[in-house]
């Protein structure tokens, strides 16, 4: 039959490429903070488009969200030093979670746990 081809799941034809700029935008956002904001509100815009990129968009959300949690608490602790391994922890999980997102776009693949704190 034609219609019997396996093929990933596109979200009514979603190639990935705006989950792609949210996670590049995330990654910029290490150097100017703004753009993590322009990219959450693109994934918040951008989010009812549906199959696998869905779950990207959530994912970014959430990554947005605990990201800004993990930095709060640690600038908080910054006064008794242990702030700094947080904030620095924290850079390295939100590069980790980007990096694995961008894999898993450029496969057209859903990110395998989106429900996550880690990674």
């Amino acid at each position: 039959m034609q219609g019997d081809n396996i093929l990933p799941a596109s979200g009514g034809g979603e190639s990935g490429g705006n989950t792609k700029i949210v996670y590049i935008l995330y990654l910029g956002a290490i150097v100017f903070g703004l753009l993590a904001l322009i990219g959450v509100i693109f994934a918040y815009v951008s989010r009812s488009g549906g199959g696998w990129v869905n779950d990207h968009y959530r994912f970014q959300i959430r990554t947005f969200w605990i990201g800004l949690l993990y930095s709060a608490v640690g600038v908080v602790s910054t006064v008794f030093l242990v702030g700094w391994l947080m904030l620095l922890a924290t850079l390295v999980w939100w590069i980790v979670r980007c990096a694995k997102g961008l894999q898993c776009a450029s496969r057209s693949e859903p990110y395998p746990n989106i429900e996550t704190w880690l990674w």
